[in-house]
């Protein structure tokens, strides 16, 4: 359960092809080996990840933020998209924020491996004394490239654990959202089963972020209770403590619901410990298909 709000950072991406790895041209022994292991691998990828991978259980990263250890299986694309709203009042002075389509994808690679692109339309606009202003900012975030691994499974005491790894590419943002520079996030996820109806999530990871040098470590705890049937809930703390400012600390709960097997729907409601976030409001749907 999670979801998914924006995170960024520091240093450029320079995208890497078989032709920057190899600096001379690649000898018929080791095409001839490529030939043969990349089918043979696709077959085999194709084999074990059929239909039967829609039988596990379906864990989303939204609608809170902590992120869950769990990678989706093989051959499989989940899509988890929604809603956000955001104000934030100093004064007489508030600041509203409207994020569309806050879609994540996560495709299953392997096992233990998924990839992930994220990209969300924002529209920020400001009221004073209540009278709001003409000048109302739009536009696309940078995307959001990634990776997530799981790195181990639940066993007695020891959590399951992940790790999570993401660009920001300002290059695919508007120009009212668009970074100097790419942003950085990465991220250790643990996960415990307390019961039955109830798991704790954890997270703990940096980010460098809106052009700055310094870094922002963060951190999420969720506690996830199931209701009735399909229908279960959360309550979260989360934050970031940036090396060159004030510590933001803040809440939210909320509710999902498993329409069926494959398909949730979610809301959360929230707002900030410290000075800052009034209200958050969420909705969204996550849902899973196979792709091979």
């Amino acid at each position: 359960m999670k979801n998914n709000r924006a995170r960024a950072c520091k240093d450029y991406f320079y995208p890497v092809s078989l032709f920057t790895v190899f600096k001379k041209p690649l000898s018929k022994k080791v095409l001839g080996s490529l030939l043969l292991i990349l089918p043979g691998y696709f077959a085999f990828a194709q084999d074990v990840n059929a239909d039967d991978n829609l039988t596990s259980p379906l864990i989303t990263d939204r609608p809170d933020v902590t992120e869950s250890p769990s990678t989706v299986a093989a051959g499989i694309l989940q899509v988890e998209t929604g809603a956000l709203y955001e104000s934030y009042k100093q004064d007489v002075v508030k600041q509203e924020a409207f994020t569309f389509n806050t879609t994540l994808l996560r495709l299953g690679i392997s096992e233990n491996l998924e990839l992930r692109l994220g990209w969300d339309f924002v529209e920020g606009q400001s009221r004073i004394n209540g009278n709001k202003l003409d000048d109302v900012s739009s536009g696309f975030n940078p995307l959001l490239v990634g990776a997530k691994i799981n790195i181990v499974k639940e066993k007695g005491l020891l959590p399951e654990i992940g790790a999570l790894v993401h660009l920001h590419l300002p290059f695919t943002a508007s120009r009212d959202y668009k970074p100097e520079t790419t942003g950085v996030d990465f991220i250790f996820s643990f996960a415990h089963t307390l019961n039955k109806k109830s798991n704790l999530s954890y997270n703990l990871g940096a980010q460098w972020q809106n052009d700055s040098p310094e870094a922002a470590y963060t951190y999420s705890l969720s506690y996830g209770y199931a209701l009735l049937g399909d229908l279960g809930m959360y309550a979260e703390v989360y934050g970031n403590l940036p090396e060159n400012n004030k510590a933001n600390h803040l809440w939210d709960v909320g509710m999902t619901y498993l329409i069926s097997k494959d398909v949730q729907v979610d809301a959360t409601v929230g707002s900030s410990i410290t000075e800052g976030q009034d209200m958050l409001l969420s909705a969204g749907v996550s849902f899973r298909l196979p792709v091979w």
